[in-house]
């Protein structure tokens, strides 16, 4: 029996972005706050994700307490901001990973965005220094406390934070306020069967994606995860046996929706937004939640 109705949607900043992508000349969405609000209001969505050039441009242009309005207007409760990389590095690239992480706090906070999203060393050969990470890892989660806003690992597969074990590695026992987000993308990508989640201790588990893939990477894994995610349903992965996996650890928070997908940036808004809500509510009709 499924308990579809106490399901919560979060449209992760990409999905509703329109016709921009992670690494694009900007990644300001050409759609405004107000659009991308209402648009996910009307499909059903209770949750957005707020990429860091795009909340700058908000910021200025709109101011905060307008920012708050439009949310609180829309029924969007569930925020969360992104996407902090370098957090574990030093020299100039850490200054430079540290200013973003103060304003991507800081903008956390006045909007009550519940999580910040980063990620391991990006491309980086090799495991990383996990002892060393852990304790940056610790720096960060501390920096975010005073603001209530959870740090976030998303494991990469083109990161040295790849795998669930990583994950848990880097994360575990760190701070409350620290864990780990876990995308189907992700799993499935970096070669892990979804039976691997039941590894995961619930406290770690902060936040989650679902998006499809077909089997066959197109070109890099970047390019893959840049390009050509699915619909949820439309590819060949078994969304919801990742579902389940998840439930079974006992998550009960809101489930993000991260559509990097040429296809879906090119519909109009409107469209995008109902497609995504609706192919992926579809994904737990059959899950079962504990009574």
């Amino acid at each position: 029996m499924s308990d579809k109705n106490k399901v919560e949607l979060l449209a992760a900043y990409w999905t509703l972005a329109g016709d921009t992508y992670p690494g694009a000349p900007s990644e300001i969405s050409p759609f405004s706050l107000q659009a991308r609000a209402e648009a996910a209001a009307n499909a059903g969505w209770r949750g957005m994700g707020l990429v860091y050039q795009d909340l700058l441009h908000n910021v200025a242009k709109l101011g905060l307490p307008t920012m708050r309005n439009i949310f609180k207007d829309n029924g969007i409760k569930h925020l969360e901001v992104e996407f902090l990389t370098d957090w574990h590095l030093d020299g100039v690239v850490r200054d430079v990973s540290d200013r973003i992480r103060d304003e991507l706090l800081e903008i956390a906070g006045e909007l009550g965005a519940r999580n910040l999203k980063v990620a391991g060393g990006l491309f980086e050969e090799g495991p990383p220094d996990v002892a060393r990470m852990r304790d940056t890892f610790a720096v960060l989660c501390d920096r975010a406390q005073p603001y209530n806003v959870n740090v976030v690992i998303e494991f990469l597969p083109f990161s040295s934070v790849n795998t669930i074990d990583r994950a848990i590695a880097v994360t575990g026992g760190v701070r409350p306020n620290g864990g780990v987000l876990v995308d189907t993308w992700h799993v499935a990508r970096g070669g892990m069967s979804f039976d691997e989640i039941a590894k995961l201790p619930l406290e770690l588990v902060k936040s989650i994606e679902l998006d499809d893939a077909n089997h066959a990477i197109i070109e890099s894994l970047f390019n893959d995860s840049t390009h050509h995610r699915k619909f949820c349903g439309d590819g060949q992965l078994d969304v919801p046996e990742f579902i389940q996996q998840i439930v079974n650890i006992g998550y009960r928070g809101p489930w993000g929706v991260e559509l990097i997908s040429a296809e879906c940036r090119k519909l109009p808004l409107e469209v995008a937004a109902k497609r995504a809500f609706d192919t992926t509510l579809a994904q737990f009709e059959n899950i079962k939640f504990p009574a």
